[in-house]
Formats: C-alpha cells, sequence, structure tokens
C-alpha cells in the first residue's frame, strides 16, 4: 500500500482520484488539446519518417530495406566528400559567425549604455535593430545589387574607380564569399543581439559605479573592472545557447550562395535540400539518414550545451 500524504502540520492529505481531477480541471485540458494536437502531427508524426533512413526509397518503385547502406554512403561512398564538406563548413560557419554576432553585440551593447545623449542612444538603437526585422531574402537582394561585378555594383566602383576589369564578383568567389557572409550576419543580427546585453546592464548595481568613481577610476577601468564583468554571466549564457543551434544554419546560406563556393559554403541543410529536390531521381532514403545524423549530432550538441551550463550558471538549460 502506498504511503498517506502527510503535510507539515501533521494533517493526512487525501487526494482525489485522478479522473476527478482531470474532469475537475477539464476547461484547462480543453484549452490545451488543440496545442497538443497541433504539437503531434507536425513535430511527432512526421518522425515516423526517421524509418526511411534505413531503406532506398526513390520516386519510382518500392522502398527496400538496405539496413545502414545509406550511412555507409555518407560517410565512405560516392558522395562522401561533398557530405564531409558540408558538414565541415556547417560547423566553422555557425561557430565563427556565433563568436562574431557575439563579440560585435557584446561591443555594441557596452556603447549604447555609455552613450549620454538620450535621443542619441535611441535613435542609434533603433537603427540597428532594424535589419534584424528584413527577409533573408531581401537582405541577400541588397547585397547582391551592392556587390555586383557591374556598374551597378557600389562596392566595386567605389574599389576601382568604375574599371570593369578589375571588378570581384564577391558572391561568387571562394575567397571572399565566407568574410562577406560573416560580414552580412554582422550586420543583420548584431543589433537584435545586443538587446540582451542592454538588459543586462541596465540591471547593474549604480553603487558600483559609484564605488568606482570614489576610487578614480577612469570610463575605461569602469568597462574593464565593472561593466565587462557584470555581462561575463550573460555572454556564457548567450554563447552556450546558440552553440545548442549550429546545426540549423539553412537560410542565410541558402539566398547567398551558388555552385561556384559550394566547396566554402555548402551546409548540412542545404546539401539535404539539393539531394532532395535538385536531382532528377532522389533517393529519400539518403537525405533522411543525412537529416537523421544530423539531428543526433545536434542532440549531442544540446546535452553538451547543457553540461557546460551546469558548469558555469550552477544550473542546465534543459
Amino acid at each position: 500500500m502506498s504511503k498517506p500524504n502527510v503535510s507539515k502540520s501533521g494533517y493526512t492529505i487525501r487526494k482525489k482520484p485522478l479522473g476527478l481531477r482531470i474532469w475537475n480541471s477539464r476547461g484547462y485540458y480543453l484549452m490545451f488539446l488543440p496545442v497538443l494536437i497541433f504539437v503531434l502531427i507536425f513535430y511527432y508524426w512526421p518522425m515516423l519518417g526517421v524509418r526511411f533512413a534505413f531503406f532506398d526509397y526513390k520516386p519510382v518503385g518500392q522502398p527496400k530495406y538496405i539496413g545502414f547502406g545509406n550511412f555507409q554512403k555518407m560517410f565512405s561512398g560516392i558522395g562522401a566528400q561533398a557530405f564531409w564538406t558540408s558538414f565541415t563548413n556547417t560547423l566553422l560557419l555557425s561557430t565563427v559567425k556565433l563568436i562574431i554576432t557575439t563579440l560585435a553585440s557584446v561591443i555594441v551593447s557596452v556603447f549604447i549604455f555609455e552613450m549620454g545623449n538620450m535621443i542619441v542612444k535611441k535613435t542609434l538603437q533603433t537603427v540597428i535593430y532594424l535589419p534584424h526585422f528584413m527577409s533573408w531574402a531581401v537582405v541577400a537582394s541588397i547585397f547582391s545589387l551592392f556587390l555586383s561585378p557591374s556598374s551597378t555594383g557600389m562596392v566595386n566602383n567605389m574599389l576601382f574607380n568604375g574599371d570593369s576589369s578589375k571588378f570581384i564578383y564577391f558572391l561568387a568567389d571562394k575567397n571572399w564569399w565566407r568574410p562577406i557572409f560573416y560580414i552580412i550576419n554582422l550586420w543583420k543580427e548584431t543589433g537584435w543581439g545586443t538587446i540582451i546585453f542592454l538588459a543586462t546592464l541596465s540591471g547593474i548595481n549604480p553603487e558600483l559605479y559609484e564605488a568606482a568613481d570614489i576610487d578614480g577610476a577612469t570610463r575605461m577601468q569602469k568597462i574593464r573592472f565593472v561593466t565587462i564583468p557584470a555581462l561575463m554571466n550573460t555572454i556564457i549564457t548567450v554563447l552556450i545557447l546558440n552553440l545548442a543551434k549550429v546545426m540549423n544554419m539553412f537560410e542565410s546560406v541558402f539566398v547567398l550562395y551558388n555552385p561556384a563556393v559550394y566547396e566554402k559554403s555548402d551546409v548540412i541543410s542545404t546539401y539535404i535540400y539539393r539531394q532532395t529536390f535538385a536531382n532528377a531521381l532522389p533517393n529519400y532514403g539518403y537525405s533522411t539518414a543525412v537529416g537523421l545524423f544530423k539531428s543526433l549530432v545536434g542532440c549531442v550538441l544540446v546535452l553538451v550545451c547543457n553540461w557546460l551550463s551546469k558548469k558555469t550558471r550552477g544550473r542546465g538549460i534543459i
């Protein structure tokens, strides 16, 4: 027999039967039901398709079970080189972008926080935030126009004074694509990242700055010994949380890359897209296997990030 629940005051607490508790809270369950149905249909039902990772599944004919054949093809078969290139690019592009945008967000947030003129401060905040709300398709169109190797390309005309023989096709050059990609991400995402850090800065105890003033600290010394230490916990948290999403890069690459720079720009998600939609006779089983591998790596990263979070913050993220 189960032990009765006893309160701190010594009274025995008798729980109502489960069915009665559900009936008494039926209103809450009815409100939750649409969300549950949505999650089951759009998040869990598609997971049944994972089984096709072990099949040779093409538009023509019936799926044929091949065991781990798709994974062998992925790791050491005909498409292994393209797969490993996309996997390496995913980790490199995501990690470098994360570090650069986080560092830029910290610098910009500290700069805005130190500004005294409130009108200029609010205006600058608004201007920096705006690019985040633009779609990647619009951003790609804008920068393609600016970087175009033609008379309309502002950057080439400024660099080479209109000499078309020296124009650089930045988005189709292997040496230039990654730097341009990082610059575009900086322009688009830095402003949004400053919101978190500005919120942290606004919560710093003013007495710390008053104590620093009494000790004769300069503005740079206050930034170094008061502001930055107060931001460190937030910086670590942001890095850890975003590290778990490094495998999900797609749209920002998809709208900017082209066959000339696949070697430097192709990522896991764009590789899956091409395998599924750009082939005359796609193998859905192989695409599913690559997607499953991507999900497993993402799961490992989440667990690692959770472990890092416990080590640095004392609590996990999941």
